[in-house]
């Protein structure tokens, strides 16, 4: 027809400097109008060699660099990297530590998902929620802070066991944490879950259903939303999550707003496992005796891969040993990376109106993208 109107694609870029990426990552998109055609995730501006780096340090030394992937979840990292190399030592972690270990890594992970939650609801216009959650963020780093002496990179996990011991009264001031975050919990849910404006910018929005989920290999609260109900902490219990009672969050909508629900229930969760830990914490030591003679470590050769459940999905790592005092090779799983990878997919036919909606979903943090 000749009145008829003809388009053609644009080609623009997301990032690499992005205030909604929160990092350096880029987005290549295709679209037409305001419809996204074509989606490619670019990479990499922040990659540092964390791997490689691991083949130059004894054992011990690496274990700061782990703090540096999840950098809002840095207490999971710390345990998945130990837990390997005890693996390839046939070490047991004394249960007092193990127990130490759990509380710390709960209270990171609500953090993370505070972090999270805040930020996500600043992307979609909100500001409230983001002082909130940093508020409450702020009292969880105070605690971890008292036990590790650090506020974001912790570094208090150690091969065997932990740093130190708790501090005198640092129990009961992290069970009064616990009381004051589960009534403030439940607020965020009732100030933000049910506003209109919230729900139209979620509900339907970014659906991502189950067969992708396991295509892709996804994992965390991203698989939890699509009615994946795959956790680490219950399908192949590791340290002593099997001592305490807690769910699984499961949603099975498979949209943006399924994703938050699975995140706001899981911060009930993890308050109730510190609750159970504070509450039944053993006496005993907090690291193997041979822990402490950090620079001796020398596991036997083999090689071994573990993993545990992060705030983002499932982390592990894959070490191999040659017998000597560093390791031959650190390989690692990180969810960020792998759950990234699916914007190529669920951004297509969405409109760019909904692309800030969709990526926040995802919790990506970029220094586990690229390592």
């Amino acid at each position: 027809m000749p009145n008829e109107l003809k388009t053609e694609s644009m080609t623009l870029n997301m990032g690499p400097q992005h205030p909604s990426t929160h990092g350096v990552f880029r987005l290549q998109l295709e679209v037409d109008g305001e419809t996204i055609q074509k989606a490619t995730p670019i990479m990499g501006y922040l990659h540092r060699g964390s791997e490689k780096l691991a083949e130059g340090f004894l054992y011990t030394q690496f274990i700061p660099y782990t703090d540096r992937l999840d950098y809002m979840n840095a207490m999971t990292n710390n345990y998945v990297y130990c837990q390997t190399i005890e693996k390839l030592l046939d070490w047991e972690v004394p249960e007092r530590a193990e127990y130490l270990r759990v509380i710390t890594m709960e209270l990171n992970r609500i953090a993370s998902h505070l972090v999270w939650w805040g930020t996500y609801l600043l992307d979609i216009g909100a500001m409230s929620p983001f002082l909130y959650a940093f508020r409450d963020r702020e009292t969880i780093l105070d605690r971890l802070n008292e036990i590790s002496g650090a506020r974001m990179t912790f570094n208090y996990h150690r091969i065997g066991g932990v740093k130190w011991d708790a501090p005198e009264g640092w129990i009961d001031n992290v069970l009064e944490t616990v009381e004051e975050l589960k009534h403030n919990i439940s607020e965020f849910d009732t100030l933000v879950s049910g506003n209109e404006v919230f729900q139209a910018r979620t509900i339907g929005v970014g659906v991502l259903s189950k067969e992708k989920v396991l295509n892709w290999g996804l994992s965390g609260p991203l698989a939890r939303g699509s009615g994946v109900e795959v956790d680490v902490r219950k399908t192949e219990p590791y340290s002593v999550y099997d001592h305490f009672d807690f769910d699984v969050p499961v949603e099975q909508e498979g949209d943006v707003y399924a994703r938050y629900k699975v995140r706001i229930r899981e911060m009930h969760e993890s308050l109730k496992i510190i609750e159970q830990a504070c509450k039944n914490l053993p006496e005993g030591d907090i690291i193997h005796k041979k822990g402490k003679k950090i620079m001796m470590i020398k596991p036997p050769e083999g090689e071994v891969y573990t993993r545990a459940e992060a705030s983002k999905g499932e982390i592990g790592v894959y070490a191999i040993s040659n017998g000597k005092n560093k390791p031959y090779r650190v390989k690692l799983r990180r969810p960020s990376f792998v759950n990234v990878s699916i914007l190529q997919d669920m951004l297509i036919g969405e409109s760019i109106q909904n692309l800030v909606a969709i990526f926040g979903s995802l919790d990506v943090v970029l220094g586990e993208v690229d390592a």
